[in-house]
Parts: structure tokens; sequence; C-alpha cells
């Protein structure tokens, strides 16, 4: 079983915010897996790397989709986004640093804001979006 799954509640847009959320939460389900082998810090270096550089794309993406809707919580999602990869940075220095947690601390919080950010904040972006297409399709009928 994998430490961290995919639900129906995480849905956003079924299409490209979603692809980067199954990536993320592949990175999670991958560096769990070698924690739970014994082996997380042999590969916590490497999937640190890729998952920094996978954040600031999703992110970019993100917001890029959120601006061009008109997302109006744009600026609080920043926000978070913003404390998301400094707490990714501060891990990566514990790590660069010898840290023998970071593997154990980064699956934690990969785990906990992905689930709380998905669930929570992209959650208005999908309610928003819903919005969207159901006042398109009212100004269509009338």
């Amino acid at each position: 079983m994998a430490y961290f799954e995919w639900a129906d509640d995480l849905v956003i847009d079924r299409g490209p915010i979603d692809q980067d959320h199954r990536h993320l939460i592949d990175l999670v389900n991958e560096l769990h897996t070698a924690t739970s082998r014994g082996c997380g810090h042999e590969v916590v270096g490497d999937i640190l790397d890729r998952l920094s550089q996978y954040t600031h794309e999703h992110l970019r993406r993100e917001e890029q989709v959120m601006a061009s809707v008109g997302f109006p919580h744009l600026e609080g999602h920043q926000r978070g986004h913003g404390k998301f990869v400094a707490d990714l940075e501060s891990l990566q220095t514990k790590y660069e640093h010898g840290s023998i947690t970071t593997a154990a601390q980064l699956s934690a919080l990969l785990r906990d804001w992905l689930s709380l950010h998905i669930r929570r904040s992209d959650r208005e972006l999908r309610n928003y979006l819903e919005g969207s297409v159901r006042s398109a399709r009212h100004q269509a009928e009338s």
C-alpha cells in the first residue's frame, strides 16, 4: 500500500494540475518506500533535487492557470506556495549539513502539505473553475 494515495477529493482540473499533483505524490511514495527499506538517506538528496525542480515548475503552472481565469485568491495561494518552497529549502540545507532525519521530515512535510494544500487551498480553485463553467453554461442557455 502506498504511503499517500490519490483520491477523488484531490481532483482539481482533470488536467495539468492533477497530473502535477500525481507526480508529486509519486515522489512522496518513492521517498517513503526508500525510507521504509532503510535507505532513505541514500536517495533523499536526489529526490530533494527532483522535487525542488518539479515543485517550482508546478507552482508556476498552477499560478499561471489561476491568473488566466481571474482566480480571486491568487495572492494568498502564492504566499502558501512561498512558505512550502522555504520549508523545502530548509530541509535541503539540513540534508546538506548532514542531518540524518531529513528523509523522514521531508516525507511527512510532503504528505501533509500535499494533502492539506490540495484538499483546502486548491479546492478553492476547483470550486471557482466549476462555478465559472456553470456560469458560462447558464449564459449560453439564456
